[in-house]
């Protein structure tokens, strides 16, 4: 986590005042500008890298900055009744605008004069970047709307060279504890959310990284499985799976050891089993949605920065009308919107639940996304457990009639800070009847229950990093060694339920319905000790001829009760 790099928390903290100061007070503005620049820097690095890597295997690789660009404004397009007089001039009038591919690269305009470099980002690199991959693409679609609005040849300057320093710390931080390259852009947005919360993105908040590492170990999505998040944010969800996948290629394919990092997960984004041939399976695999046009451009971004080509994200209101997919993948990990409801007009009406609160309305949404077969893990706020509203109990009722309801895994409300204090939950399902199936056998045999106490992170602002890995390794071990026969002692951390006992408390998922503290032996003193503490409370240290003397007061009674129970 960032907090625990006080150089690179530096860096952030300058970057962002350095915005602020320059003009550009809208934190969410401010964090799609920066992501265009740390886009660009990264574009260049991985473009260099993979160059290298080509030349040291002999493999064939076309540089993204290789060749010329023509702007789109100035391609003439071609009719089919051209004339070859006509084509030619064409193709002459286009290549006055040509420009050297390689002058876009952060590497090369980076070294341009100030009022130079800022026309030329502008006019120039953040276009080329737009239209990247092409006319027909998703990046080139979501990012028409784009625009790059660094106001100051200084801010940017200093911008360029203040992401420089960052990525030097990055790769430092790497190398020193051994582990992939970071998500930088995670970090920078972590740190950033907290205002934009403030601004009035109602609901949206970060999912820390070790709690979807925590999640892709509990669901296990391999290679193929097509894998959805309905309210996907920057992406975090979809790159945590295909981190997970990619780490498992890498331990088959791997000679090299991978060692876990600080929160006990082995994780990388890179693999000798990531061939083209796996590489353009996960390309195809990975599908995210969100409501807010900026937060799918972050999106789109942040997988690409980590090697996916062409992230298939898009921007689309899952709870809708418009939205009509259904059983259409085998994971789905998410973390929707709590806050809010939506109005009762726009609902999807396959959604059935009879309310407003999409809280309740995204886990049915993602119970009719997921096959057949398909698996789910969802953080809820935990009045999702025990919320007495006919819409909570039928959710519930659901989830445990028409799907296996593997895990119910509370959490502590200092997960989310310092964005939101509420307390949140894992569900972790998998979907065995279809919506339209009649139930002939509820499918959930056992619930296991687990009480997350720590995440490795303090629970206050601060969230600093403690030492071990709180519950995190425990709740992944635990539930896959899970045995419904033996688990069933409730004074434990973690223990079954079977379906009958949740049935019984109404369809409650509180932990605290199940939970039976264990009985603890109180040894107490005997009435003696008592009544001669009692004593010496009263007039301090003093022999029995003293006490005698005393005739009256409750110091006298005292004594005769002391004489009376001998």
């Amino acid at each position: 986590m960032l907090q625990n790099n006080p150089e690179l928390k530096s860096k952030i903290d300058q970057l962002w005042n350095k915005f602020w100061s320059g003009g550009i007070s809208n934190p969410l503005t401010a964090i799609e500008q920066i992501t265009y620049l740390l886009f660009m820097k990264r574009l260049d690095e991985l473009d260099q890298k993979k160059q290298a890597d080509a030349e040291f295997t002999g493999e064939k690789y076309t540089s993204k900055f290789s060749g010329t660009w023509i702007p789109p404004e100035y391609r003439a397009k071609s009719r089919d009744d051209d004339t070859a007089k006509e084509s030619k001039k064409r193709i002459t009038d286009e290549k006055q605008y040509e420009i050297e591919k390689r002058t876009l690269r952060w590497s090369e305009f980076k070294h341009r004069q100030a009022e130079d470099m800022l026309h030329y980002v502008q006019g120039k690199v953040f276009p080329f970047l737009r239209d990247m991959n092409g006319a027909e693409s998703n990046f080139t679609h979501h990012m028409k709307n784009a625009v790059f609005v660094i106001p100051k040849p200084a801010l940017l300057v200093e911008a360029v060279k203040t992401i420089d320093e960052i990525f030097e710390v990055m790769e430092k931080d790497s190398k020193e504890k051994g582990q992939a390259f970071q998500d930088i852009q995670g970090d920078v947005y972590e740190m950033l959310l907290s205002e934009i919360a403030s601004a009035g993105k109602n609901g949206q908040f970060r999912t820390p990284r070790h709690i979807i590492k925590l999640m892709a170990e509990l669901v296990q999505p391999k290679l193929g499985h097509r894998i959805a998040d309905p309210a996907c944010g920057t992406g975090g969800f979809l790159l945590g799976a295909y981190q997970y996948i990619v780490t498992q290629l890498a331990n088959k394919a791997d000679i090299k050891k991978l060692q876990p990092d600080e929160d006990g997960f082995i994780r990388t984004s890179v693999s000798a089993g990531l061939n083209k041939k796996n590489q353009s399976i996960l390309n195809n695999t990975l599908y995210g949605y969100d409501i807010d046009s900026t937060m799918v451009r972050l999106g789109l971004m942040n997988l690409m920065m980590h090697g996916i080509d062409e992230p298939k994200i898009d921007y689309k209101d899952t709870l809708s009308k418009s939205f009509t997919e259904e059983a259409e993948y085998d994971v789905v990990m998410a973390n929707p919107p709590f806050t809010g409801s939506i109005d009762k007009g726009d609902i999807n009406e396959h959604l059935q639940l009879g309310t407003t609160k999409t809280e309740l309305l995204f886990v049915e949404n993602i119970y009719r996304l997921l096959k057949k077969g398909g698996t789910a893990c969802v953080i809820v706020p935990q009045g999702v457990l025990f919320g007495s509203g006919g819409a909570f109990k039928t959710l519930r009722q659901l989830l445990v009639e028409r799907c296996d309801l593997k895990a119910v895994i509370t959490m502590p409300s200092g997960v989310f800070k310092p964005y939101a204090g509420v307390s949140t939950a894992i569900l972790l399902f998998t979907k065995v009847w279809g919506a339209k199936d009649k139930v002939t056998k509820p499918a959930t045999e056992n619930v296991w229950f687990y009480e997350m106490a720590a995440d490795g992170y303090s629970l206050d602002d601060k969230r600093s990093k403690q030492e071990g890995y709180g519950d995190l390794q425990d709740i992944v071990t635990k539930f896959h060694a899970r045995n419904f026969e033996t688990d069933t002692d409730r004074t434990q951390k973690s223990f079954i339920v079977p379906r009958a006992a949740i049935e019984n408390e109404g369809y409650s998922f509180s932990y605290s319905t199940y939970y039976d503290p264990p009985l603890e032996e109180i040894v107490y003193k005997t009435p003696s000790v008592i009544l001669d503490e009692l004593i010496k409370a009263e007039i301090g240290e003093a022999d029995e001829e003293d006490l005698v003397k005393i005739k009256s007061g409750i110091l006298r009674e005292l004594l005769e009760l002391r004489e009376m129970i001998g």
